[in-house]
């Protein structure tokens, strides 16, 4: 009786320290495979270099700003050039002759007679080497006064700023016509001094 006792006692003690064995295995982990080597904790510092770069949103951009608006009746000054409310207004997209180039009186007074008696509505879209606000620029039955000039023969649609939109309203002899506003949009401005010279020598001389 007394043996089968101390076996009961010692497979006891047996399952004890095997039990006790299996906890500790379970509970403790090697310091290197802990929870908080898997998943370390940052400063904030590392948190913004570690975090990912944002990407560009197009939404985010600064929007273009709107499109001012001139409103009044018009003083001409040449046969692309206007002053609306104090503003000298240069139209969009074409180039007419200048006063002192043949057709360039022609080209204001045609301006004139298309911009009398009318309000002028200049949408501005830009502004040129000179401070010219340049606009486009209609009349009250909404004509495009760039393409009315055009139509005239009085002016060449610029296709460096107008994208070529007015080409296709060109008088075939147009920029035969008009050849001095050619030469400019070609660069060719020693054509201009050449001109220029021949004309203040005539002057002179007559």
């Amino acid at each position: 009786m007394e043996t089968f006792v101390v076996l009961g006692l010692v497979l006891a003690g047996a399952v004890y320290l095997a039990f006790r064995s299996n906890r500790y295995k379970d509970t403790t982990t090697p310091p290197s495979e802990s929870q908080s080597d898997k998943n370390p904790r940052l400063t904030t510092g590392q948190r913004q270099r570690t975090s990912p770069q944002r990407r560009f949103d197009p939404s985010h951009t600064v929007p273009r700003p709107s499109v001012s608006i001139l409103t009044g009746s018009a003083y001409v000054v040449d046969g692309d050039t206007l002053v609306i409310k104090k503003t000298q207004v240069r139209l969009f997209g074409v180039d007419a002759p200048e006063m002192n180039h043949p057709y360039g009186k022609k080209a204001k007074w045609a301006l004139v007679s298309l911009c009398k008696g009318q309000k002028i509505r200049a949408e501005v879209t830009d502004q040129d080497t000179h401070g010219r606000t340049v606009a486009k620029c209609y009349l009250e039955d909404g004509r495009d006064l760039s393409a009315e000039m055009v139509k005239l023969g009085l002016a060449i649609d610029w296709p460096k700023f107008s994208g070529g939109k007015y080409r296709s309203m060109e008088k075939p002899d147009a920029r035969k016509k008009l050849w001095l506003a050619n030469a400019r949009q070609n660069g060719h401005m020693g054509l201009w001094k050449k001109y220029e010279e021949k004309e203040a020598a005539r002057k002179m001389n007559g």
